[in-house]
């Protein structure tokens, strides 16, 4: 019983270890979104960290207009790196859960 669960603790540990060197991973890679027309650009991180932001001079005439377009660009670029982010740290958790009887019931 105890050998069991040790070898749970040290598959759990490694686990942390792997979502660990993952997240370090993720701040690496890039997620690109423009606006429609191409006149705004923002760079993130698949951690969500906004590396870079590109404006063109059409744009600045404009505050609101600006305004509308970083929102809308900002939070697509965010559900993609979102979505990067919780697809690789799910493989990996689920990939270094022990199996635990009935514990499949909750997926």
């Amino acid at each position: 019983m105890f050998g069991d669960l040790m070898g749970m603790m040290g598959k759990l540990k490694e686990t942390q270890q792997k979502v660990e060197e993952t997240k370090k991973r993720l701040n690496t890679v890039l997620v690109d979104q423009n606006s429609s027309d191409n006149l705004l650009q923002v760079t993130l991180t698949a951690n969500r960290e906004i590396k870079s932001i590109t404006i063109s001079d059409d744009l600045l005439e404009d505050k609101e207009q600006l305004e509308d377009y970083l929102i809308l660009t900002l939070n697509k670029a965010i559900a993609k790196a979102t979505e990067i982010n919780e697809t690789e740290l799910a493989a990996i958790t689920k990939e270094g859960m022990p199996n635990i009887p009935g514990m499949d019931m909750f997926k």
